[in-house]
């Protein structure tokens, strides 16, 4: 299932730089994502000003769960079709949510990692469809609890749009004419990407920042303990 990794030496320089970066990365991906569920064509922007490039380089990363300000930030890399990706969504990311995210102790970015099969591009597609309507997490965490098996159909585009048409609140005409528009496509490629050059090689796995721009992989459905140890040492440095 994986374990958990503790400043690594990395190829390209120290953990400590590699890993600042990553933070720096990710505090940027979530307001991009923050600011395009206002505006979902900000992406496409040719505004020359630093904000504008900065989307532009880094148009990724889900909405922020929680506030953006908090000394820890989670970073998971996901594939919505993974199986243990469902498991720590279930058993181990609410006690995240309920300890450190609301309590304002740490935040939590979603990157997509699709390397399951072609039906993980649609699901997660739908994810940014649904952020369109603010039901980003929603969805999110909908996906999960109704998730399929592997690369068995219940992720390809017809079933997709039937699912997400169970979630109150949704309008589905937008949601199946955004999904069929594939405007994500490049996104989700971006995200990928991310992941990868971040280090992540399979689902779920994570990478948790610390306060002073630090941080540490954990690979695998931990548990909250492995979590909360990790975030406990960095909240008390």
């Amino acid at each position: 299932m994986g374990k958990r990794s503790r400043k690594k030496p990395l190829p390209n320089g120290n953990s400590k730089t590699k890993f600042a970066i990553i933070g720096i990365i990710a505090v940027i991906v979530a307001g991009i994502a923050i600011a395009s569920m206002m505006n979902p064509d900000s992406f496409s922007s040719n505004d020359s000003s630093e904000s504008s490039k900065l989307s532009l380089d880094t148009r990724s990363g889900s909405p922020v769960l929680g506030d953006l300000s908090s000394p820890v930030t989670i970073v998971e890399f996901g594939d919505y079709q993974c199986p243990f990706c469902k498991r720590w969504n279930e058993n181990t990311k609410p006690l995240i949510e309920k300890n450190y995210i609301d309590t304002g102790l740490a935040s939590l970015i979603y990157v997509d990692l699709p390397i399951i099969g072609p039906d993980s591009f649609v699901v997660h597609a739908g994810s940014y469809c649904a952020a369109e309507q603010n039901l980003y997490w929603f969805y999110h965490d909908f996906v999960y609890s109704n998730q399929g098996h592997e690369n068995d159909g219940w992720a390809n585009s017809k079933n997709v749009k039937l699912l997400a048409s169970k979630i109150p609140g949704l309008d589905t005409d937008l949601f199946n004419e955004c999904l069929d528009s594939k405007k994500y496509e490049q996104r989700i490629n971006e995200n990928k990407k991310i992941a990868q050059d971040s280090g992540a090689r399979s689902t779920p796995s994570f990478i948790i920042i610390g306060p002073d721009g630090s941080g540490e992989t954990i690979t695998g459905a931990q548990p909250f303990g492995t979590f909360k140890t990790v975030i406990d040492q960095m909240l008390v440095k």
